[in-house]
């Protein structure tokens, strides 16, 4: 399926492509995966979703990854962006090409990752792989690494007027930042470990605790992307109540980092978006949402694309 009515971002035949490794998802611009991963050595029973690299098989969404701090530490991110570059080649029928692919990483770790994560993804100059029996042959020119939670806004920054405070609350990070008049503020920005994935932990540990019975995670996921679903009152309601209140736990925490409902225009993006739009009562003046699950991918394309053009790349 091609981009509707959008061209892939090119510079001197370099294709960029902005790829958002989440905990919970992998986002391009145009798609989103569960960041799962198997490995194995030889071919697996099924393999609808199977990438080959280096003489192993990997299926791609299968299982959840664990929260790691430092990304480079976990093999599984790389393949996880080869099927990411894969699916974006797909949407422009292209298996060889010229990438500098446009990442990030949790706004207070940036500085202190960033020259690890761009040559992690850089090691190789030259990879070849096969994904959903197509093979691929990418020659990767450049990396770009910029912070997650501004990336979201990027391209409607410079409107917002007055203070703003952005909260991007992922499935493992919740990243907080300060803008005024559109510009962000160096000292006034958080990175906490408190994703939307610590609500459906806790989800199930209260679960069990009440019910002595173990609940599924993708029951969990529809009540808290819905806010709802086909299950028994008393069960639905043990689920709301801890959803509310972890989303009552987000709220605290923004107002300890200053976050004043009165003065301030709250933007939330990721996917944790969606707890508070469901167990939250707000203002629709003062907290606005940035719902395009694939808004930071395309934020880091677009800041990727202004900074190589800066540099005078066309």
């Amino acid at each position: 399926m091609r981009r509707k009515g959008l061209m892939m971002k090119t510079i001197h035949n370099t294709k960029i492509i902005g790829i958002d490794h989440g905990y919970g998802n992998m986002k391009t611009a145009n798609h989103c995966f569960l960041s799962g991963i198997l490995s194995f050595d030889a071919e697996p029973l099924f393999t609808g979703d199977m990438l080959t690299y280096n003489g192993k098989y990997y299926l791609i969404g299968e299982g959840h990854k664990e929260f790691i701090a430092e990304k480079v530490n976990d093999e599984d991110y790389y393949i996880l962006t080869l099927a990411a570059i894969a699916k974006e080649l797909k949407a422009e029928n292209l298996t060889e090409a010229h990438i500098a692919i446009a990442a990030g990483l949790p706004l207070t770790w940036t500085s202190g990752q960033k020259a690890d994560f761009r040559a992690y993804l850089m090691k190789n100059a030259e990879v070849e792989f096969t994904y959903k029996k197509v093979d691929y042959h990418l020659y990767i020119d450049d990396v770009r690494i910029y912070p997650q939670g501004y990336a979201a806004i990027a391209s409607f920054a410079t409107t917002l007027k007055g203070v703003n405070l952005i909260a991007d609350i992922g499935n493992g990070t919740m990243n907080v930042l300060y803008m005024i008049n559109g510009k962000p503020q160096q000292g006034k920005m958080f990175t906490e470990k408190f994703g939307a994935y610590q609500c459906t932990l806790s989800v199930r540990e209260q679960f069990m605790r009440k019910t002595d019975r173990e609940i599924n995670d993708a029951i969990i996921d529809e009540v808290l992307i819905t806010g709802t679903a086909n299950i028994v009152p008393a069960d639905l309601k043990i689920i709301k109540g801890v959803a509310a209140e972890y989303v009552r736990d987000i709220f605290r925490r923004l107002r300890e980092h200053g976050y004043d409902e009165n003065t301030m225009t709250l933007y939330v993006t990721g996917g944790g978006g969606c707890l508070v739009k469901n167990f939250y009562r707000f203002s629709a003046d003062r907290v606005k949402f940035v719902e395009d699950i694939c808004a930071v991918a395309k934020g880091y394309e677009y800041l990727a694309e202004a900074q190589l053009k800066a540099e005078g790349k066309r």
